[in-house]
């Protein structure tokens, strides 16, 4: 459940079920909603679990568990992975240092199952591991404006030039953590975290005080991103091994042992995948899932498919043989497709989940 749905009403809100919470799917004319965030600030509500991480032990718990190398200073954070056996991805998560706590953002529908495994995973660390989704709101602000937006607001502190830095500060008298993001939508952004029970004075003020911001749903979430490229958990990354997702930006290939790491390894000294992620232009609409034809023979099949209001185009992304040529005219459910680079719309940031290979 959204933790302002009578708010979202007020603006006109039709909502979908993302995990397992209820989010604004769109407040009327998304297409005109798209193009406010493309040129100026949008805010939406971010569908986030949320897990808090504490004792001594936290740090080295938390990195053996994941991909990535979790930050050891207070304001830094790193976009990881957790893998299965087989390196497949079990869940993609944000882990954030702030100072006695690690905050992990999940999807919301990983968190539970995330909190109990961790905990019987715990032996004779100091560490505990507590489901606090209930406790937090988070609200993301993107646009190329979105800098100004956030800066017109905040009291006490300054909109982090670094991705996935943070800064303290308040809003309307709200104590509020803002996250520089790695720009998801192809555009700057921000995430503001807050206390749930100062959800709708936050999210208030996002949309109407300083510079206006234009309220948006996951219709136009998964369109931005669609957009920029950015691969999501629900969508292409769930199960794939991420090499094939090209998510570099989950990996260090440094590190030690984490479950998965092996094959991630193995894959990454073959030089490529089997498969690569890719932008398809489309010359009329279909469902993710459709089967991808190069030539008469099955290349791989579409994730998700939207239709772009910036380019008035349909667009999606697929996961096709990794050597299907990058000029190749493709056929989905008989309908003409062709390969186009990602991202398909340059904005004033670049998705670090651009695939990369």
């Amino acid at each position: 459940m959204t933790v302002l749905r009578e708010f979202h009403e007020d603006y006109g809100a039709s909502f979908v079920e993302v995990g397992d919470r209820d989010l604004p799917e769109d407040y009327g004319r998304p297409e005109r909603t798209q193009r406010a965030v493309r040129n100026a600030a949008g805010a939406t509500e971010m569908a986030y679990g949320v897990l808090v991480v504490t004792g001594d032990d936290r740090v080295d718990f938390v990195d053996n568990a994941v991909s990535n190398r979790v930050p050891e200073t207070d304001g830094e954070g790193c976009y990881a992975l957790l893998l299965d056996a087989q390196a497949r991805v079990r869940t993609d998560m944000y882990v954030y240092n702030a100072d006695d706590k690690l905050l992990v953002f999940t999807p919301p529908e990983t968190a539970g199952d995330l909190v109990e495994e961790w905990r019987e995973n715990v032996f004779i660390e100091d560490v505990e591991i507590r489901n606090a989704t209930t406790d937090f709101a988070v609200f993301g602000v993107h646009g190329p404006k979105s800098t100004e937006k956030v800066a017109s607001v905040l009291h006490g502190g300054t909109p982090p030039d670094d991705r996935l830095t943070f800064d303290r500060g308040r809003i309307n008298e709200a104590g509020v953590t803002v996250v520089r993001t790695d720009a998801l939508a192809g555009e700057e952004g921000y995430d503001v975290v807050c206390a749930a029970e100062d959800a709708e004075t936050v999210f208030d003020t996002l949309l109407t005080r300083g510079l206006n911001a234009a309220p948006f749903g996951r219709t136009v979430w998964e369109a931005l991103t669609l957009e920029a490229g950015t691969p999501l958990f629900e969508y292409e990354l769930r199960d794939r091994i991420p090499n094939v997702a090209g998510v570099r930006n989950a990996l260090d290939f440094e590190k030690g042992c984490y479950v998965g790491q092996e094959i991630v390894s193995k894959v990454e000294n073959r030089g490529r995948p089997s498969k690569r992620l890719v932008g398809v232009r489309l010359d009329d609409a279909t469902e993710g899932g459709a089967e991808v034809l190069h030539d008469g023979d099955v290349v791989g099949e579409l994730t998700r498919v939207r239709h772009s209001h910036t380019l008035d185009a349909h667009l999606a992304l697929a996961y096709v043989d990794f050597d299907t040529p990058a000029d190749a005219t493709l056929a989905v459910d008989d309908i003409r497709g062709e390969l186009e680079p990602l991202p398909f719309v340059e904005g004033s940031d670049r998705s670090a989940r651009l695939p990369t290979y």
